[in-house]
């Protein structure tokens, strides 16, 4: 039977159709695929590496018998502070609602309990580093002096404010979140009885008595006196403080016990601005 025109056409642009799948497919054989970067499907999530968690080290069980941080009896065995002068922003800090060991390192040693009041003041640390889940606060009653505590079971506490005092300049600066809202010319301590360099906090406030501190209360710190034999009787327990002066004629000198001796305009403005826990860093 004769095969019409038509079909004869059909046949040949069905013949050409598959001649051409046959040329691309050999092509993708051959490499000439599209850009798999482009249009290849994500990976799998078998093939995805997965984040180690790091371990947190566990808190050892303070023993019997711990010693009790007090106004006038520091701790032993904590570690220094680690960058003392360094006038970076505290942002946060820790309010203990009942006492909290402190350890010399992540997973280390009990060495003190933090209470949360001392001599009737609200202890507020600042954090100055945070490690493997721990964090580390200034400690009161011991100069630049740092503790270790477990990051689980509290809240920090927001801060916005700090305190610099230059004794080069005896300038004492004003910051509200990292910004300077004032400087004043202050009064600090002699060489014999110097106001103690690093990083310390205010504790709270106390009264005085004495027209000379001009009948404001004086910002009690958590520094001590670095050399206590050097002090008078009466001072060597004490801690350094911020408090007025009546007498304009010693700012810019060095002629405390190692306190910060401000005008009366000053004390006031601090007084009525700074809450516990506010950082104080006091550079050479």
């Amino acid at each position: 039977m004769p095969i019409s025109r038509t079909r004869v056409n059909l046949l040949l642009l069905t013949a050409a159709t598959l001649i051409v799948a046959l040329v691309v497919a050999v092509g993708l054989a051959r490499g000439n695929e599209p850009d798999r970067a482009t249009f290849s499907a994500p990976p799998s999530a078998a093939t995805v590496p997965s984040a180690t968690t790091p371990t947190v080290p566990a808190a050892p069980e303070p023993p019997d018998g711990l010693p009790v941080i007090a106004y006038a009896d520091g701790p032993r065995g904590l570690p220094t502070d680690p960058d003392p002068e360094s006038v970076t922003a505290l942002t946060e800090a820790l309010r203990p609602q009942t006492r909290m060991a402190l350890y010399d390192a992540p997973g280390g040693r009990p060495r003190a309990w933090l209470p949360p009041r001392i001599s009737g003041l609200p202890v507020v640390a600042p954090i100055v580093a945070r490690q493997n889940g721990w964090a580390a606060v200034l400690v009161p009653a011991a100069n630049r002096t740092v503790g270790w505590v477990p990051a689980a079971g509290w809240q920090p506490e927001p801060l916005r404010d700090q305190l610099v005092v230059d004794l080069g300049d005896r300038r004492l600066t004003w910051l509200r979140e990292g910004a300077e809202r004032a400087h004043w010319t202050v009064a600090i301590g002699t060489d014999a009885t110097p106001t103690p360099l690093g990083r310390t906090f205010v504790m709270g406030r106390t009264g005085t008595s004495g027209s000379v501190y001009a009948g404001l209360d004086a910002l009690v710190l958590g520094s001590v006196p670095e050399e206590p034999a050097k002090m008078a009787a009466s001072l060597q327990k004490a801690h350094t403080g911020i408090h007025a002066w009546a007498n304009s004629s010693v700012f810019g000198k060095d002629v405390s016990n190692g306190c910060v001796r401000t005008p009366a305009a000053v004390q006031r403005k601090l007084l009525a601005q700074l809450d516990p826990g506010t950082p104080v860093v006091v550079t050479a």
